[in-house]
């Protein structure tokens, strides 16, 4: 083969790639965290990403991982092949979901907010509840039959400590890594299984727990925020550090189809509060 052929080649292939490149809207997802990301793109993550693909012309194409420890690590700055570091071949390039202001991502405006909330199931002795503050003022003997559950570390369990409440907490890790359940998941198996009668949980979650059971199985009391304990939370997508270019894309993409965005979140039953600066 001439050498002309070989650069002719060689010339046809760099341009065909950068627009192979772009025609993939590459997502880094849980493949078991509903209601955010699940492997059949039930999630309402997988939809937002779906959205925004069809906009951009694109095909969602997702790097499958569990959202555990190390997440970011092996999804979003995570080379295609370790041995080409700095060839910028990242497996995926946004993750769907983080806090605003993440630490480990660059993170895009946020696109919703919302609050953890207490949910109560109903018919077990708690039906007369509906504020939280009445929680630290019950009884002595029906706090101590409380069954109340809450992440190992987070505001639930704060606020249970600052009230009184933390020997009634039943703990549960926020990032399990459990292949068959995610929290939210072992959270609706324990309700019915009557481990837990109330959880102080993310609102994201708690509308998914909702879900499994019939119409009228709970009460959310949605959790106020004070200087103490702060439950409401803005959430955005994250992008590898550096990709403004990235960045401002998805940021254009969350103005221009914010209420589509809030449309298919609130089909999932999320508790919603105002996006606030």
């Amino acid at each position: 083969m001439s050498v002309t052929k070989i650069l002719a080649g060689l010339c046809l292939a760099a341009a065909i790639l950068p627009v192979t490149a772009s025609e993939k809207f590459k997502v880094c997802a849980d493949p078991l965290n509903p209601p955010y990301s699940t492997k059949d793109e039930q999630g309402f993550e997988n939809k937002i990403a779906e959205l925004f693909a069809k906009e951009l012309g694109q095909k969602v194409e997702y790097t499958w991982f569990a959202q555990r420890i190390g997440f970011i690590r092996n999804t979003l700055t995570a080379d295609v092949n370790e041995w080409n570091a700095g060839k910028d071949e990242f497996k995926c390039d946004v993750v769907m979901g983080v806090p605003a202001g993440y630490d480990l991502t660059t993170t895009t405006a946020p696109y919703y907010k919302s609050t953890y909330v207490l949910l109560i199931a109903k018919g077990r002795g708690w039906d007369d509840i509906k504020d939280p503050a009445q929680l630290p003022e019950l009884p002595l003997q029906r706090q101590e039959s409380l069954k109340i559950a809450m992440f190992d570390r987070g505001p639930g369990a704060a606020w249970l400590q600052q009230n009184g409440l933390l020997d009634q907490g039943i703990s549960y890790q926020s990032m399990s890594g459990d292949s068959e359940n995610n929290v939210a998941m072992q959270i609706d198996k324990d309700f019915k299984a009557k481990k837990i009668d109330m959880v102080i949980l993310w609102g994201p979650m708690a509308a998914y727990v909702m879900s499994q059971s019939s119409k009228n199985s709970y009460v959310m009391i949605p959790m106020q925020s004070t200087p103490k304990v702060k439950f409401d939370f803005a959430m955005a997508m994250g992008v590898r550090k550096g990709d403004k270019e990235k960045k401002q894309l998805l940021d254009k993409l969350i103005v221009s189809q914010a209420d589509k965005i809030k449309s298919i979140i609130e089909s999932y039953n999320i508790p919603l509060l105002p996006i606030t600066k």
